[in-house]
């Protein structure tokens, strides 16, 4: 059972894995004290590496969970965990159900932690709909979008996704990138649903400056505070070429940034927050 006895859970993501962690920390909210070791295998693109993660849980006895786009991938994935008995579940699957037996807990299944109420089938369409179209992917459907959140990188776009996904908002988050055009896809999606972040530059160097030594990152333009504002005046010229909202999201929690999003998307959405 994981490492010296403990639960221990691999992320499988074909992106980063950021959005697919942040799920399954949430959902683990349900299961009262236990706290698992969760770690991110990212980047996995090819049958080849889902056979090395594969053969790694199976060593550990640890459970799998998966956010993989492909569905050959996904197929893949699923037939060589049941060849080796390893429990691996989509992330917008029954992934409380298989956390309980591997856990050996039930969920507390609490109105309002994804699970549990009335609104779940919407709140997990919503979750997959979001983690899919997070970070400019999927661009070609993102007019489906509840709401779309534009900004450059770490002004809390996904966070702020994921936490209208739980409420059951289908969410779409699309970098903004220096001297890049938009995506023509946005001409498609109702000014009502479109909305920007921003973020002081001083804060998001900072924020920035800590991603890069987590990671070991050795982009130095990236946190670098001349350049950052340079990017943020791009990104708020083209909001207000084209009329978008903007919420500054700096030193606000995610809650109450989605809070300001709700009150500035008008068009016509009738979920609830609470």
């Amino acid at each position: 059972m994981g490492v010296f006895g403990q639960h221990s859970i691999l992320v499988v993501s074909d992106g980063t894995g950021e959005t697919a962690e942040r799920v399954t920390r949430a959902a683990l909210l349900q299961f009262e004290g236990i706290c698992p070791q969760i770690e991110r295998r990212p980047e996995v693109r090819s049958k080849a590496q889902i056979s090395e993660v594969i053969q790694e849980a199976r060593q550990r006895s640890s459970m799998i969970v998966h956010t993989l786009v492909s569905s050959d991938l996904r197929r893949y994935l699923y037939m060589e965990a049941n060849s080796y008995q390893v429990i691996a579940v989509d992330l917008m699957g029954g992934v409380l159900t298989e956390m309980s037996g591997y856990l050996e807990a039930a969920p507390q299944a609490r109105p309002g932690i994804l699970y549990g109420d009335e609104s779940y089938f919407r709140r997990v369409d919503a979750l997959e709909f979001t983690i899919h179209h997070d970070d400019g992917q999927r661009l070609h459907d993102v007019d489906k979008a509840d709401i779309v959140l534009v900004g450059i990188s770490r002004t809390s776009k996904t966070p702020v996704s994921i936490f209208l996904a739980y409420r059951g908002y289908r969410v779409a988050n699309i970098p903004i990138v220096l001297d890049v055009p938009l995506p023509p896809v946005l001409d498609r999606v109702p000014i009502g649903r479109i909305v920007a972040l921003i973020v002081d530059p001083r804060r998001l160097a900072a924020i920035r400056e800590t991603r890069l030594q987590q990671y070991g990152g050795v982009r130095i333009e990236y946190a670098d505070l001349e350049h950052i504002r340079r990017e943020l005046r791009y990104s708020q010229s083209l909001f207000a070429v084209r009329n978008w909202p903007v919420v500054d999201a700096t030193g606000k929690a995610v809650e109450e940034t989605a809070w300001e999003v709700l009150g500035l998307v008008t068009d016509g959405l009738d979920h609830d927050l609470s």
